[in-house]
């Protein structure tokens, strides 16, 4: 038998969404390319009219603290099991990931490049193959 707070605790959690596929007009293939042109377009936009202006004018630092903030709320929609809500966070998460990359002036096409270096490879021996890249090419942020 179940306690009563577990029964409450049971009852708050939210129910799982079913999986919706994309609607077919959705151009998926290019859309995080324009979003990126956009974003890079309002570098120079007066920040009280643009938000990617206002994100961009505070520096690298506020622009990677507001991509981890959206990431934290998709990891916490995603653990909660709200599906519709992690879709709306995973939105805002690509948003502000592409924010940081004109920030620190990468091109998509320098990731796209680097996710198909990795395509076909298996996820163990490339996981191996970065750390020894990192331990000696990178620092850490303090």
């Amino acid at each position: 038998m179940k306690s009563a707070g577990k029964k409450a605790a049971a009852k708050s959690r939210p129910a799982k969404d079913p999986p919706v596929a994309p609607p077919a007009h959705v151009d998926t293939g290019r859309i995080l390319d324009r979003l990126y042109t956009v974003i890079e377009s309002r570098r120079s936009a007066d920040p009280a009219y643009s938000h990617s202006a206002r994100l961009l004018s505070r520096g690298p630092a506020k622009v990677a603290q507001k991509f981890g903030e959206e990431a934290v709320e998709a990891l916490i929609e995603a653990v909660a099991g709200n599906r519709t809500a992690l879709v709306a966070e995973s939105a805002d998460v690509l948003y502000h990931l592409m924010v940081l990359w004109v920030s620190a002036g990468v091109a998509p096409g320098e990731v796209w490049a680097e996710l198909q270096r990795r395509e076909g490879v298996s996820g163990v021996a490339e996981k191996a193959a970065r750390k020894l890249v990192c331990a000696f090419g990178t620092t850490k942020i303090p």
